[in-house]
């Protein structure tokens, strides 16, 4: 794989294309704030990490300016984006690319796979750490890795290929048979405690209560329920273990959900709890905690 499209501008894709440009990769950066689009040609993206701080020329478009090739599509936008997204590269389809997501929730996939043939599409997970510091400049400190799967079986040898390529990128990644569960349990600890901030506006380490514990278990045990339920196995001594650790050591980190509300943004609850909640109603399991939750976020999510 040679040359990538990577859409959505914020820190984790100006994270991926940079690392995947300075190391060779023909990459060009799709969104659809065109200052920021012009900054990116004009100045490259800053990428300050461990390494420490070095400019990367990164190619910047309108998706309707992109012609390919494309060999891999890395979908980047917030879940609530994903579809007008995807369509928006839906002329980069070929027959043998392939079109990724490492987003937050679960759906992301199912909307990539209305553009793109399904045994073409990719999913996964990643802790790497970025923040979007100013519109040019990201910073990423500490170690995070990514896992990568087949949306469908069909989909292992591309998801091996681009976990090959993010690999040779300096990007801890590794192929994943059972990447579903990866997913679902990364579902579990947003779940857990990205409403509950959002709707109480407290730190992570101000939901570090009994009552906090108790929310973030009872939505950590519907979540397993509702991936159960769904035939995909995941620990949940693993995800509570997780929001142990968050709550102990992270306790002045604001949740991604609850910093969109203060920016008055909309929150991606709908591929998270709202979407855990919609897929165990369908499948008859109970999730009265993770429910009422999404319901109070909803509640003063900004109108369109």
């Amino acid at each position: 794989m040679r040359d990538v499209v990577i859409v959505g501008a914020g820190a984790m894709g100006c994270l991926f294309a940079a690392r995947l440009a300075e190391a060779g990769t023909q990459v060009t950066l799709v969104d659809v704030d065109r200052a920021r689009l012009e900054a990116i040609a004009r100045d490259g993206i800053t990428l300050a990490d461990d390494r420490g701080v070095r400019s990367v020329a990164v190619r910047a478009s309108l998706a309707a300016q992109v012609t390919g090739p494309a060999d891999l599509v890395l979908l980047f936008t917030k879940s609530m984006h994903s579809r007008g997204a995807i369509a928006s590269v839906a002329h980069l389809v070929g027959e043998r690319n392939h079109a990724l997501t490492l987003q937050n929730g679960i759906g992301n996939a199912e909307a990539i796979a209305e553009i793109f043939p399904a045994g073409q599409v990719l999913i996964g997970v990643t802790d790497l750490p970025a923040d979007l510091e100013a519109p040019t400049r990201v910073s990423s400190h500490g170690h995070g890795s990514v896992r990568i799967g087949g949306y469908r079986s069909a989909g292992e040898a591309g998801a091996r290929a681009v976990a090959s390529l993010f690999a040779g990128c300096g990007i801890d990644t590794s192929f994943d048979a059972d990447v579903q569960s990866a997913v679902w349990e990364k579902v579990a600890f947003n779940a857990a405690l990205n409403a509950m901030a959002t709707v109480t506006g407290l730190t992570v380490g101000g939901m570090d209560t009994e009552p906090g514990r108790r929310i973030a278990a009872a939505i950590v045990a519907e979540v397993v329920a509702t991936a159960a339920a769904k035939g995909i196995n995941v620990d949940a001594d693993r995800i509570n273990s997780k929001v142990d650790f968050a709550l102990t050591n992270h306790r002045q980190h604001k949740a991604s959900m609850l910093q969109d509300r203060l920016a008055g943004r909309r929150t991606e609850i709908e591929s998270i709890n709202g979407a855990v909640a919609r897929e165990a109603a369908e499948l008859g399991i109970p999730t009265p905690v993770t429910a009422t939750l999404a319901d109070l976020v909803r509640m003063n999510e900004p109108r369109d």
